[in-house]
C-alpha cells in the first residue's frame, strides 16, 4: 500500500472536494482518499498493482479539475513555486475585481434616480437605459464571471452541481430575465407589469463573489505562514572544508560526511555531529525552547539553529529531505491536508445542501409566482436564494483552522501528524507518563556502588569490569550510566559472549568465562541467587528514591549498584499546569515501588504504576480506556511505542527514539513536558476557532434563505436583494479565513 500526496487546481467550495474524492475513490485499488479543501491537497492511500498516480491524476482530471504531485524534497523550493501561482491567480482575480466593480458603481450610479424615483441632476438618465446596461453587464458576466459558468458546466457533465451553479443559475437567470423587457418592453406594459432589469443586480454580484474570492485567496494563502517560517529558517550556504580548504557551496551541494565550520551568529546548515570546538546553540525555531542549549564534541546540532557564542566543525549526517527541519515541514504539510473528524459534518452537509438548495429556489419560484402572480418578484427571490446558499464558507471552516493549528504547533516544537489527534487532544481525561525520559531527564548516574566485599579493593575494580562489559552492549540508560561510571573510575572493558537482554529484568553474558547476571532483585530472586547479604543496603538506597541494580557472578549476588535520574526542571510545573486543566495524571515506570513512590511525590502525581514490564505498558494503557477514560500515553523509549500506539493520543518525546516518534500522534521536539500543556490549550483553541468558523458559515444559509425566500415578505413587506445576498456569501467566506487566522495569535499559558 502506497500513499501519495497530490496538489489540486480548479477547486471552488466543498462540493469540488467531494466529487474530487468520490472520483479518486472509485478508481480500483484506492483504500483511502482525503480531500482537503483549505490545503487544496488530497492524500491517497493505494495499492500501486492496481492503481497509479497517473491514474488517479487521470481521474482528477476527468473529473474536471488537475492535479500534480507535490515535491518529495520539502525543502526545495515547491513553497516557492505554490506561491507564484498563487500570486498569478491573485493579479488575474484583481483585474477581474477592479473591472466588475468599476462597471458595477457606473450601473448603480445610473439606476439611483429610477431606484429612489428622485431626480438627481448630476446623473443622466441614458446611464439607466437597458442597452447600455446591456452592453456593459455582458463582459461583466462572461469574462469576470466566466470562471462560474464553466465550472457550472463540468458539475453539469458529472451529473452533480457546486456553488459555481448556483451562481451561474441566480446571475444568468437574472441577466436572462433582463432581456425580455430589454428587447420586448411592451409586452409586459400589457400584462400590467413594470419593464425593470437586473442588468445591475447581475454586475453587483459578480463583482462581489469575486471581491469575496479575491480576500479569500489573500487569506488563505496566511495559513501556510508557518510552513514558509520553517523553510525560510534554512540556511543558504554552508562552510565545507575539503581537502584542507574552506569553501562556500550552495546548501544542496553538501553531502553526508562533508566537515563544516560554523561560526558565532551563524545558522547550522545541515544536521550533524560536533568534531571540535564547543558553542551555545538557540533552538527555538525548531524545539520552541527559549534558552540556547550548549553543545560540545559528540553533541549533535540540527540544521536551521543558530550558532550563538563559539566556533566549531561538525560533520554532516543528514542533509536534503533527510534533515530534521525537512521532516518537520513534511510532517506538518501532512498534518495540514489530514481531516478532523469534525470535517465530516461540514462534509455531509454540503453532500446534500447544493441540491436541495436549487430545490428551494425552484419551489420560491413556483410558490411567489402562483400566489404574488408577479415574475419580477419571483426571480428576485429565487436568485436571493441561489446566491446566498453558496456552501462555500462550510468548506473552509474546517481546513483552514486545522492548518493555522498545526503551523502554530510547530512553531512551538509540537508536531501534530494529523487532524484527527488535534481535535481528540482537547477531550482527553487521563494523561500518562512513562518516568525515565519523561518525567526525569532520562540521563541516570551512578551514586552508589556496593560490594559484598567491601570497597577499595581489587575486587570492586573487577566486578566493575565485569559488569561495564555487559552493560556496553545495551542501549537502555541504565547500561550507559554503569559504563560512564566504570570509565570515569579508569576501568578498562573487555570483550563479552552470548550477551542477552530480558525485558524488564536485565542482561547477562559472559566475560573472562564467568556468568554475569545484571537486573532487578525480583530477577534474581527467580533466578534463586541469595540477595540477603546486600539486602539491608538495598533497602536503604531504595528508600531515598534511587533505582538499584543488581550485580551476580556465577550465580552469587556480588554488589549492587544505585542510579539516580534527575526530575526535569519543568516537570513539577507541567504536572500542576495538567491538574489545572482537570487531567488525571499517572506514572508508569518500571522501577519498583519505593523508587517511583518518591518520584511521584516530587512531582505530585497521586497514581503510580510501578515495577511494569514493557509489555505490560499498553495493557495499562487499555485498562484506564475500559475505565472510559479518553488517555495519552507520554514516553520516549522503544519499549513505550505500543503503549503510544493503543493510547487514544501517543505523545512522543522528540529526544527519545524513531521507534516511539513513528509510534505516535504528537511529538514533542524539545523533550519538555510543557508541550503537553501547549499541545491540549492548542487543541482546545483549534475546536473553538471550527465551532466559530461553522457558526459564521451556516448562520448566513440558515438565516440567509428563508428571508431570501421572502418568509417575512407576507409580516413587514421586507425582501432580500440578491446583491445584499452576494455580499453576505462574500463576506461569509471571507470572516471565516480570518477568524482562522486569529488562531495564528496563539500563546500557551500558565508557563
Amino acid at each position: 500500500m502506497e500513499t501519495t500526496t497530490l496538489k489540486l487546481h480548479g477547486m471552488s467550495c466543498a462540493a469540488c472536494a467531494r466529487n474530487i474524492e468520490g472520483a479518486i475513490r472509485s478508481l480500483e485499488g484506492v483504500k483511502e482518499c482525503n480531500v482537503n479543501f483549505g490545503a487544496e491537497q488530497a492524500t491517497i492511500a493505494f495499492d500501486s498493482h492496481k492503481t497509479t498516480v497517473a491514474d488517479i491524476q487521470q481521474a482528477v482530471d476527468a473529473a474536471g479539475y488537475s492535479a500534480q504531485p507535490m515535491q518529495e524534497d520539502v525543502l526545495a523550493g515547491e513553497d516557492d513555486i505554490e506561491r507564484q501561482e498563487r500570486q498569478t491567480q491573485h493579479h488575474k482575480l484583481q483585474r477581474k475585481v477592479w473591472t466588475a466593480g468599476t462597471i458595477a458603481a457606473v450601473l448603480v450610479i445610473g439606476s439611483l434616480p429610477m431606484m429612489t424615483g428622485l431626480s438627481i441632476p448630476l446623473i443622466p438618465m441614458w446611464l439607466h437605459h437597458p442597452l447600455l446596461q446591456l452592453v456593459l453587464t455582458t463582459p461583466v458576466l462572461f469574462w469576470c464571471g466566466a470562471s462560474f459558468f464553466i465550472n457550472a458546466w463540468k458539475a453539469l457533465k458529472r451529473h452533480t452541481a457546486t456553488m459555481d451553479t448556483l451562481v451561474a443559475i441566480g446571475t444568468g437567470a437574472a441577466y436572462l430575465y433582463s432581456l425580455f423587457p430589454t428587447f420586448l418592453p411592451q409586452w409586459f406594459t400589457a400584462q400590467g407589469l413594470n419593464p425593470d432589469v437586473y442588468f445591475e443586480a447581475t454586475t453587483v454580484i459578480i463583482a462581489l463573489l469575486l471581491l469575496g474570492r479575491l480576500l479569500e485567496n489573500q487569506a488563505r494563502g496566511q495559513t501556510s505562514e508557518a510552513i514558509r517560517k520553517l523553510i525560510g529558517l534554512q540556511a543558504r550556504t554552508a562552510r565545507v572544508i575539503r581537502q584542507g580548504r574552506e569553501i562556500d557551496l550552495p546548501i544542496a551541494e553538501v553531502v553526508v560526511g562533508d566537515v563544516i565550520l560554523v561560526r558565532p551568529g551563524e545558522k547550522i546548515p545541515v544536521d550533524g555531529e560536533i568534531l571540535e570546538g564547543r558553542s551555545a546553540i538557540d533552538e527555538a525555531m525548531v524545539t520552541g525552547e527559549s534558552l540556547p542549549v550548549t553543545k560540545q564534541v559528540g553533541d549533535e546540532v540540527i540544521g536551521a539553529t543558530l550558532n550563538k557564542t563559539g566556533s566549531f566543525k561538525f560533520r554532516a549526517t543528514r542533509v536534503g529531505k533527510d534533515t530534521v527541519l525537512a521532516q518537520i515541514v513534511k510532517l506538518v504539510q501532512q498534518a495540514q491536508g489530514s481531516k478532523a473528524p469534525i470535517q465530516r459534518l461540514a462534509d455531509q452537509v454540503t453532500g446534500w445542501f447544493v441540491p436541495a438548495v436549487i430545490a428551494i429556489a425552484i419551489a420560491t419560484f413556483i410558490l411567489w409566482y402562483n400566489v404574488m402572480g408577479n415574475v419580477t418578484m419571483a426571480l428576485i427571490t429565487t436568485v436571493g436564494v441561489l446566491i446566498i446558499a453558496c456552501p462555500c464558507a462550510l468548506g473552509l471552516a474546517t481546513p483552514t483552522s486545522i492548518m493555522v493549528g498545526t503551523g502554530k504547533g510547530a512553531e512551538n516544537g509540537i508536531l501534530i501528524k494529523g487532524a484527527e489527534s488535534l481535535e481528540l487532544a482537547h477531550k482527553l481525561q487521563t494523561i500518562v507518563l512513562d518516568k525515565t525520559g519523561t518525567i526525569t531527564q532520562g540521563k541516570p548516574t551512578v551514586t552508589d556502588y556496593v560490594t559484598v566485599q567491601g570497597t577499595a579493593d581489587h575486587n570492586e575494580l573487577n566486578l566493575l569490569r565485569l559488569a561495564a562489559s555487559i552493560e556496553r552492549n545495551s542501549e537502555h540508560p541504565l547500561a550507559e550510566a554503569v559504563v560512564h561510571y566504570a570509565q570515569a573510575q579508569g576501568v578498562e572493558l573487555t570483550n563479552s559472549q552470548e550477551f542477552e537482554a530480558i525485558a524488564g529484568s536485565g542482561v547477562q553474558g559472559y566475560v573472562s568465562d564467568q556468568l554475569v547476571q545484571i537486573g532487578t532483585h525480583r530477577w534474581l530472586s527467580e533466578l534463586n541467587i541469595d540477595t540477603r547479604t546486600l539486602k539491608q543496603q538495598w533497602d536503604q538506597l531504595e528508600s531515598l528514591g534511587k533505582t538499584v541494580i543488581w550485580i551476580a557472578v556465577n550465580g552469587k549476588a556480588s554488589a549492587i549498584m544505585a542510579i539516580a535520574d534527575a526530575v526535569k526542571p519543568s516537570s513539577v510545573a507541567a504536572v500542576r499546569a495538567l491538574q489545572k486543566l482537570g487531567l488525571e495524571v499517572v506514572m508508569l515506570t518500571g522501577d519498583n515501588r519505593r523508587t517511583a513512590d518518591v518520584i511521584a511525590r516530587e512531582v505530585n502525581i497521586k497514581r503510580v504504576f510501578a515495577e511494569v514490564r514493557p509489555e505490560q505498558k499498553a495493557a495499562i494503557v487499555e485498562a484506564l480506556q475500559r475505565e472510559g477514560k479518553i488517555v495519552a500515553m507520554v514516553g520516549d523509549g522503544i519499549n513505550d511505542a505500543p503503549a503510544l500506539a493503543q493510547a487514544d493520543v501517543g505523545m512522543a518525546i522528540g529526544t527519545g527514539t524513531d521507534v516511539a516518534i513513528a509510534a505516535s500522534d504528537i511529538t514533542l521536539i524539545s523533550g519538555d513536558l510543557q508541550g503537553i500543556v501547549t499541545a491540549i490549550q492548542l487543541s482546545h483553541a483549534t475546536i473553538r476557532n471550527i465551532r466559530q468558523n461553522l457558526f459564521f458559515a451556516f448562520i448566513y444559509n440558515v438565516a440567509g434563505i428563508p428571508i431570501a425566500a421572502g418568509i417575512l415578505y407576507p409580516i413587514f413587506g421586507w425582501l432580500l436583494s440578491p446583491i445584499v445576498a452576494g455580499a453576505a456569501m462574500a463576506f461569509s467566506s471571507v470572516s471565516v479565513v480570518t477568524n482562522a487566522l486569529r488562531l495564528r495569535n496563539f500563546q500557551p499559558k500558565m508557563r
